[in-house]
């Protein structure tokens, strides 16, 4: 699962960062809205979070917006802003409202929250073949038994199993299992592969397109 941290404050947001990468998320930080944007148009989230004073604006408003053109990613607001009527409306905007000075577990726990609910508009199972994946529970079966993935596994044969027998780039499968912070020449997709074929066993369903990327097919 991957996070949007958009916070201005750096020490906030190296804290916010640093705790939701150690309970398994995968986190890319943002300082202001048109970072966040451009950040949102490259990448695919399970969630984000959003401080509502930001150097170019109220994120309230700016989430407000992209949710009138049908934008369904699950949203926290992390704000100092407190009073009944910041609440309510925040809520209304977004998803959870979380106040400052915060608590860092209940922050990882409403954000772990947020990460399995499935958006608007997507489908919660998916499937291909023998092959089925339920994006709320986070289980995939493959002839109705049930396969133990690791978070990126998951994340990648999701981005997969969302386009079946469609070829999708390496660098698109990069940007939905891991974060920014990878080497972009590391060879961990190969060995996740490679992990994932031996999990999903024969008859193979992930065919390598040479010099393209992977291809879900069904079995």
């Amino acid at each position: 699962m991957r996070v949007l941290v958009t916070e201005d404050d750096p020490d906030i947001r190296l804290t916010v960062e640093l705790a939701l990468r150690a309970s398994g998320l995968a986190v890319d930080t943002v300082p202001d809205l048109p970072d966040a944007d451009e950040a949102l148009y490259v990448n695919a989230y399970d969630c984000a979070i959003f401080d509502r004073m930001l150097p170019s604006g109220d994120a309230l408003t700016y989430v407000s917006a992209k949710r009138a053109t049908g934008w369904a990613i699950p949203v926290l607001f992390l704000t100092a802003r407190n009073g009944p009527d910041d609440i309510v409306t925040g809520l209304r905007a977004g998803d959870d409202y979380l106040v400052k000075p915060f608590d860092v577990e209940e922050l990882v726990f409403r954000v772990r929250s947020l990460c399995r609910r499935t958006p608007i508009g997507n489908a919660s199972v998916l499937r291909c073949g023998d092959l089925t994946l339920d994006t709320g529970r986070r289980e995939v079966r493959r002839a109705g038994v049930l396969l133990t993935l690791t978070r990126t596994e998951f994340a990648v044969l999701e981005r997969l199993m969302s386009s079946p027998g469609h070829v999708v780039s390496q660098p698109d499968l990069l940007r939905h299992g891991w974060d920014e912070m990878l080497d972009p020449a590391s060879n961990v997709l190969q060995v996740l592969m490679a992990q994932l074929r031996r999990k999903l066993r024969e008859p193979a369903v992930i065919q390598t397109v040479k010099g393209r990327g992977y291809r879900l097919t069904a079995s």
